[in-house]
């Protein structure tokens, strides 16, 4: 199986991008990440504010996907995610979902152990996940930083992409460009402190193209219980209109009902739950049930 090593990283999603990796579509592969500081941060006595900030958030990539071409949907499947043994967790002065309160700044150095994470003399379950992940925006979408997250998916920092979950994207470049990185071992809905416990590690994926479909307009979460529509706003207001209305409309969409029975529906059965407060763009996901949708109705939806 192909190793893709974390020697080439990207800053930006960005269309036009070269491909620093090759993989054909069907291939299974390992990717190696940094931690979201690039392997900065080795001892609490560091300040975060000392460190380098221009390779904060590196992303592994871009990864091309042969015979990826613009319009179709890339499905990325997460075979396995491997962490480290020790990761960084840090609070700046005036940063998190709480920047007025937030005035110490401190690192800590966290060890994973036996799948737990001890801090404070607590042993937190470990679930880790990839916070970045995305492929190139459409020409003319615009250049968006790996620590933003937007229809190209990128640092959408939300907890359940995690092993055996699969995500889709919809390709706005030949290649598709995928690139990911920042792992968590641990992370709470919202990231509060604007990190989760920060790790490099190795992700096993799988790519296959889908063709002829319908534009998903953004990244889409399948597990075995739901579809997750992952969307991001200046705002979480904004973000949570994003995701329930491309929710609403695939209801009514594969129901072939009216938009207002579909929004009934929705609030019937959807669950909105934030996924992160931190980042330029907030992101929220929207959840409805595989017993309503599946993820194969969304793509033969009309």
């Amino acid at each position: 199986m192909q190793k893709l090593l974390r020697d080439n990283v990207i800053y930006n999603f960005e269309n036009g991008m070269k491909g620093a990796y090759k993989v054909k579509d069907g291939e299974t592969f390992t990717v190696e990440t940094c931690d979201c500081f690039h392997q900065q941060i080795s001892s609490e006595d560091q300040v975060l504010l000392e460190i380098d900030m221009d390779i904060v958030n590196p992303a592994t990539g871009p990864i091309y996907v042969e015979g990826a071409e613009v319009g179709d949907i890339l499905k990325v499947e997460i075979l396995d995610i491997k962490i480290d043994d020790r990761g960084v967790a840090a609070a700046i002065p005036g940063s998190g979902g709480l920047p007025e309160e937030s005035k110490e700044a401190i690192v800590r150095v966290i060890e994973v152990k036996e799948g737990f994470a001890n801090y404070l003399g607590k042993k937190i379950p470990i679930e880790p996940m990839i916070g970045v992940i995305g492929v190139a925006p459409g020409e003319g979408e615009g250049t968006w930083g790996t620590h933003t997250p937007w229809k190209h998916g990128g640092n959408m920092d939300t907890k359940t992409i995690t092993k055996g979950r699969t995500l889709y994207f919809d390709v706005g470049q030949e290649g598709a460009m995928l690139a990911l990185g920042d792992l968590h071992a641990v992370m709470g809905d919202g990231e509060l402190c604007f990190t989760g416990l920060e790790i490099p590690g190795e992700v096993d994926l799988k790519v296959s193209l889908i063709k002829g479909k319908k534009k998903l307009n953004w990244p889409v979460l399948e597990s075995k219980d739901n579809i997750a529509i992952i969307a991001s706003g200046e705002n979480l207001e904004e973000a949570m209109q994003n995701a329930a209305s491309t929710a609403v409309k695939y209801i009514s969409e594969v129901l072939n009902s009216t938009w207002a029975e579909a929004y009934v529906m929705a609030s019937q059965v959807l669950d909105l739950r934030i996924s992160q407060v931190v980042n330029p763009m907030k992101t929220v996901r929207a959840e409805i049930p595989n017993y309503i949708l599946t993820m194969e109705e969304i793509l033969n939806r009309n």
